[in-house]
């Protein structure tokens, strides 16, 4: 009873952490704006509380709500969703080197945005514009198409799954390179897009995959039992009356969404869904239904710094995907090494 009230207690803690880091975020910026002027403007417009804002100007009131607030909004969303999806298929894979990427979802959401980008499509669907839409498309697209490969009748032998996502995933890296190459007008816009980016990004983009992640998240949470049974083994997992193939397909599922509906968004940001389960896995264990909730946390917050320190070290913005990978890197080799010297996987 102590024990879970520990953790209870550990999660509190990390969602309050989570808070004043949003917060401490959404005042730090290029643009000046005093700590008082974006407390008053939060309370006024988030918890619609009477408090007046007419002594402040329009130009601060569009900063902290139409610009940073979104932007670190979704920043979170991102996150928490890179994080949790990696966790997801770690825990199929049973493998800590997976990450979201590993089925090749990065690379066919890049070729559709590739292909948007080149072919000067401007249609929209509601929030979503064309390079979002054909990102989404391309990544379910490769979902699919790995998930056929790699079918054994009614089973996907996990190793089968992996190996199928490595070559597809190289194969949709190389026609990517190949149409830059062929359009070297349209070869910067691309390779920023697979930088990844919160840069322009407001409450339309917020409206546009927040339905999915939560949708991804739902079924993630609801998982947690069967994928902490699989940890036993999949033998042993059936013999308790799990259904294995099903649990794959819906955790498969469930991460490649959070996954795909981000990353149309936002485009390609790595090592936040590699690096994040690592660390809560540290500090809560290998049960998915604490690892989940904390994933999602700290991956949100994670972002969120990422983001704030690409926006506010240079004078021209830093993608994000940059500044993940420059902390997740060197950070996921100090674990590779720590895991060295203790004889295991971390």
């Amino acid at each position: 009873m102590k024990n879970k009230k520990s953790k209870t207690g550990f999660l509190v803690l990390a969602v309050l952490l989570c808070l004043g880091i949003v917060w401490v975020c959404t005042i730090t910026g290029a643009a000046s704006v005093s700590i008082s002027d974006a407390n008053r403007i939060l309370l006024n417009k988030l918890f619609h509380l009477n408090v007046s804002l007419e002594e402040i100007s329009k130009g601060n009131i569009t900063i902290i709500w139409n610009i940073r607030f979104p932007r670190i909004i979704l920043g979170f969303i991102t996150g928490a969703a890179l994080a949790v999806s990696g966790a997801g298929y770690q825990g199929i894979f049973k493998n800590p080197m997976a990450d979201p990427f590993v089925l090749g979802i990065s690379s066919g959401a890049a070729l559709g945005a590739a292909v948007g980008i080149v072919c000067h499509f401007t249609f929209r669907i509601g929030v979503f514009n064309s390079t979002m839409l054909l990102a989404f498309a391309g990544s379910f697209a490769t979902l699919f198409l790995v998930y056929s490969i790699s079918r054994v009748g009614r089973r996907v032998p996990v190793a089968t799954l992996l190996l199928s996502g490595v070559a597809i995933n190289s194969t949709l890296s190389a026609l990517m390179s190949f149409i830059m190459m062929m359009n070297k007008q349209s070869m910067d816009q691309i390779m920023f897009w697979t930088m990844g980016t919160l840069n322009g990004k407001g409450w339309n983009q917020i409206a546009a995959v927040l339905p999915w992640v939560l949708i991804g998240l739902v079924i993630m949470l609801l998982s947690c039992r069967e994928l902490d049974v699989m940890l036993t083994g999949e033998e042993t997992a059936t013999q308790l009356g799990v259904n294995i193939e099903l649990v794959k397909r819906k955790v498969l599922f469930a991460s490649s969404l959070l996954t795909a509906s981000v990353i149309s968004v936002t485009g390609i940001i790595g090592f936040v869904g590699l690096v994040v389960p690592h660390v809560v896995r540290l500090l809560t264990g290998p049960k998915h239904r604490r690892l989940l909730p904390v994933s999602m946390v700290f991956g949100g917050a994670f972002m969120v710094i990422c983001d704030t320190a690409a926006r506010s070290l240079t004078t021209s913005e830093i993608p994000v995907g940059i500044i993940t990978s420059i902390c997740g890197g060197p950070f996921f080799l100090y674990l590779l090494r720590k895991s060295k010297k203790g004889g295991g996987v971390v």
